[in-house]
């Protein structure tokens, strides 16, 4: 197995192509990227800027440039010796017209051939939709939609369709009759009994009656692909056949004003294998498995044998071909079965590179027996943003929190009100079919006979919304110990709550740990484990709704921390915590990744960045907020209806931490940076879902936001907000500074694979998508980074000292991103491979300072990162040398080497038992130190410069 030293993420899009991507190779492999990590490049729905809502798996994306730019693509980069890591998607495809496979389904309900590859229920206990697939896609009422005209019967090469707008279903074969027939003596009458193509159009007609069903083998499908040729040749062949059949459709699609005249379509839509509806009922009542509440994007079976092969034929081809090296696997836990499946997988793909999109809370561990590499990294991120907010502050900042909105926020209560809020308003529907399907089951056990579909549902709604990690992983092995663990707690919090329900509960209990009783056959005991295997794939989905995309845009106390899979309560994390982890990181998952940014977190690194120093200062924090709400007071809008000021107080209190992350180091573009303001707010807002919500948007309360934030962002004279806060917001921004240089080195050394999310080589200053899958310049970033490499060749430390005086343009991190890149690939075993240890910090500054070992062989690099600068340097003044640092040291294990020198700065460095920070901190705020070749073998490399020259 090839295993990366570093990833770089690229977002494929019809504007960022395989040939764009093709352009940037050289800039890559000159930075030091040795894998390319890539979103999905499968065919997607049209226009789709993730690649998330595939279509078909079994092509490559013809928008991004089909097989022919790939294969320019993958050329370019072996040629450079850039490998290939590819985000699939196994979980879900695009419920769209453009997934035939769907649409076959659709077409053909039981006799397709792609009846098992969709988690559609078609025995679903509401006979509406029993026998049918949900399409809730209709902008209102489905009576309404049908009156007014927007559904349209249509025909075309494919057959008669029902579109609405650019929707596209499939009406099944045996409908047909019902639009050819309509009027047939009128044809017969206007062509003659005897004419050959009304001859041919009554074979259509009598071949519709005897159209195979249920058969095997490729029968049904021949029998339809004649019919429908037959059928087109006689559209375009034949004028009269043509009219004949542009009339009924006519007739069909009704006339608005005349509510009658659509019961033929609606006769019509009846007799199909799907029924289309209201989007809202969707939330309520629902017969597939959807991503999440997206209601288009429905769920695989993944863990049918034959849709996995099928959805991951052409997957393995590309691996067996040696164009991809590794496997980023979508959402794991939304898979019925995610041990199984990554066991297959793992059997297909042997030799690859496999991790795992997988949210791990606080003190979850990922399940030691998964044949995998580890996360995408979402765990790092939180770790390492932790320790950048200092926790002796937390009880001020909530003080200060509290004080400004003028209420008291309980984070636990708050969690569990939203998470009952998404199980009622936007898992209904799943939550009821669970209930439905344990009531089903419970029929058959004589302990639960009596219980009704009330209570079950009431005792589950309490389980779920109780559960406090994504998922559990129970299926026909034996259940772990932590599964166990979560389960009855949960149980027993549950009997707590509404012990009015505690039999119903004890009984689910037994379910949720397959506490057979001897009687239970076989059957019945599987009965039970396929419920607690349903149960499992929809706890995520409440846990990402409720807290991801709702608390964390609400619970707004230090907003650095609201990150996908963090958890509000926690208010960072400690240095022993840190190294902890990170040393159990290196025995069990040394190749998990580690992120800092993704195209999903809500806030780019360095805005993160700068927020955590908020945590440092809260004093001077609470100063500045209430200087800022009085000055912005008059700006408000007050809504007549309700008498609200827009925005509230929670709402202020979250744009001022977002506009200090996010505002530019420059003053240029300042408009564009107001609208990016807006968009986000609006996002952030609905998210949140206090005044306004994406299924019930109040446009009021959203335009008094938006003119809020425009109104106080505005350059003028007489605006006394941005002039002071500008002041502050420079300060906070040259901490931030250092912050970022610490996190990148923390990332690029600590245990696992750095993962480099695109464009944030250069300050990373973005927002939640869309807003961090803007354009990236690789131009001036290719600029940048060889006037860096001529520059290090002239003079390392002018250079070093240039880049810190001029922050603002980025080029800092891009150089220390390249030192680090370039570190890795000298010393690979030792950051692939190498123990971590913890050093001992002595001295009055030892609480600001990160630094821990990696050893492999004879070589050692030992890393150095600061934090908490506010309280050892101005905002006028560099974290380096004797000023700062003084006697603070680095305490050095017995047998240290003596000779030491420093990726980063090029200088060398001397020691006996310690290293003062004093001479390793003197240029750069950052270190990373590497024992010198006077103390190795002399089959060691020579430590030199990026370029080949040996340091100084």
């Amino acid at each position: 197995m090839h295993l990366p030293l570093a990833t770089y993420r690229l977002q494929f899009n019809p504007q960022f192509t395989f040939k764009h991507a093709k352009a940037i190779v050289p800039y890559l492999a000159e930075l030091g990227i040795p894998y390319l990590y890539a979103s999905p490049i499968f065919k997607a729905r049209s226009g789709s800027t993730h690649g998330y809502d595939v279509a078909d798996p079994t092509q490559l994306n013809p928008e991004l440039g089909g097989a022919e730019q790939f294969e320019d693509l993958t050329a370019k980069l072996q040629d450079h010796q850039i490998k290939w890591l590819q985000d699939i998607v196994p979980n879900h495809m695009a419920f769209d017209s453009q997934n035939q496979m769907l649409m076959d389904v659709l077409e053909n309900g039981s006799d397709s051939q792609y009846k098992n590859y969709f988690d559609i229920q078609w025995d679903h206990p509401y006979e509406g939709i029993r026998g049918k697939v949900l399409a809730p896609f209709l902008g209102k009422f489905y009576g309404d939609c049908l009156e007014s005209g927007e559904l349209q019967l249509q025909y075309d090469e494919q057959g008669f369709s029902v579109n609405y707008y650019d929707l596209k279903f499939p009406i099944r074969i045996e409908s047909y009759t019902a639009v050819l027939a309509y009027n047939l003596g009128q044809l017969r009458q206007t062509l003659g009994r005897k004419h050959p193509d009304f001859v041919k159009f009554l074979g259509v007609l009598y071949g519709l009656k005897y159209i195979p069903s249920g058969e095997e083998g490729s029968e049904r499908y021949d029998q339809i692909a004649f019919i429908k040729s037959m059928l087109w040749e006689l559209w375009n062949d034949n004028a009269d056949i043509h009219a004949f059949i542009a009339t009924n459709i006519k007739l069909f699609n009704g006339q608005v004003g005349i509510p009658e005249s659509f019961n033929r379509l609606e006769e019509l839509l009846s007799d199909q294998f799907f029924r289309l509806a209201f989007w809202k009922v969707g939330n309520e009542e629902l017969n597939y498995r959807r991503f999440f509440t997206v209601n288009d994007l429905i769920s695989l079976r993944i863990e049918d044998p034959d849709v996995f092969q099928s959805t991951h034929q052409l997957i393995f081809e590309l691996i067996e071909a040696g164009k991809i090296h590794g496997l980023r696997i979508d959402h794991i836990d939304g898979l019925f079965d995610p041990s199984t499946y990554l066991f297959r997988l793992r059997d297909r793909a042997n030799h690859t590179y496999l991790t795992i999109e997988k949210i791990l809370e606080t003190h979850e561990e990922l399940p030691l027996n998964w044949p995998i590499q580890g996360t995408t990294g979402y765990d790092f991120l939180n770790l390492v943003n932790g320790i950048f907010c200092q926790q002796e502050n937390e009880q001020t900042l909530t003080d200060i929190y509290h004080r400004f909105i003028g209420a008291s926020i309980d984070c636990d209560r708050l969690i569990d009100e939203k998470k009952r809020l998404i199980i009622s308003k936007h898992l209904a529907g799943d939550i009821d079919n669970l209930a439905h399907f344990l009531k089903q089951v419970s029929i058959r056990y004589r302990y639960a006979s009596d219980f009704t579909l009330y209570g079950l549902k009431s005792a589950l709604v309490e389980v779920m919304a109780l559960f406090p990690v994504y998922r559990t992983y129970i299926n026909n092995d034996d259940i772990s110990s932590s599964d166990r663990n979560h389960i009855t707690q949960v149980i027993q919090q549950a009997k707590e709550n509404i012990p009015v329900f505690l039999n119903e509960l004890t009984f689910i209990e037994k379910f949720l740990l397959l506490e057979f009783d001897d009687y239970l056959s076989d059957e019945e005991q599987q009965q039970w484990l396929l419920f607690v295997m349903r149960l499992q794939q929809f706890t995520g989905p409440l846990m990402a709704k409720g807290i991801e995309d709702t608390v964390l845009y609400i619970y707004n106390r230090l907003t650095s921390l609201n990150e996908v899979g963090s958890n509000p309560l926690y208010f960072g994390v400690s240095l022993e915590e840190f190294h902890q982890k990170n040393h159990l990181k290196c025995a069990n998952w040394p190749h998990t990744m580690n992120a800092t940014a993704t195209h999903d977190t809500k806030r780019g690194e360095d805005v993160r960045s700068r927020i955590n120093v908020l945590s440092e200062i809260p004093d001077e924090w609470d100063a500045q907020l209430r200087k800022w709400q009085a000055l912005n007071a008059a700006q408000k809008i007050c809504l007549p209806e309700t008498g609200l000021d827009v925005p509230d107080t929670n709402d202020e209190y979250f744009l001022y931490q977002t506009l200090i992350g996010t505002f530019p180091f420059t003053d240029t573009d300042h408009d564009e940076f107001v609208e990016r303001i807006k968009e986000y707010t609006v996002k952030a807002i609905r998210e949140a879902k206090v005044y306004t919500a994406w299924l019930k948007p109040d446009t009021g309360y959203e335009d008094g936001f938006t003119q809020f934030a425009e109104r106080i962002l505005k350059p003028s004279p007489k605006n006394d907000f941005l002039t002071e806060f500008r002041v502050f917001q420079r300060k906070i921004q040259h901490y931030g500074v250092f912050n970022s240089l610490s996190q990148v080195l923390l990332k690029m050394t600590a245990p696992g694979v750095p993962d480099i999310y695109q464009g944030t080589e250069l300050w990373d200053l973005s927002l939640v998508d869309p807003d961090n899958r803007r354009p990236v310049d690789y131009k001036l970033r290719t600029k940048y980074l060889r006037a860096i490499k001529k520059a290090w060749d002239k003079d390392p430390l002018d250079l070093l000292k240039t880049l810190l005086e001029k922050p603002e343009d980025g080029r800092v991190k891009l150089f220390l991103i390249y030192q680090l890149l370039q570190a890795r690939r000298q010393f690979v075993e030792v950051f692939q491979r190498g123990d971590y240890q913890k050093l001992t910090v002595i001295g009055s500054l030892q609480d600001h300072v990160v630094a821990f070992t990696r050893t492999w062989g004879n070589h050692t690099a030992i890393a150095i990162a600061p934090r908490f600068f506010t309280s050892i340097v101005s905002d006028t003044e560099l974290p380096l040398g004797e000023q700062v640092w003084h006697e603070t040291r680095l305490s050095l294990p017995p047998g240290s080497p003596s000779h030491w020198c420093d990726l980063i700065s090029g200088q060398t460095l001397n020691s006996q038992d310690a290293l003062f920070l004093r001479d390793t901190l003197a240029h750069f705020p950052v270190a990373l130190l590497v024992n010198s070749v006077d103390d190795v073998n002399s089959e060691t490399d020579v430590v030199t410069s990026r370029h080949g020259q040996p340091s100084s």
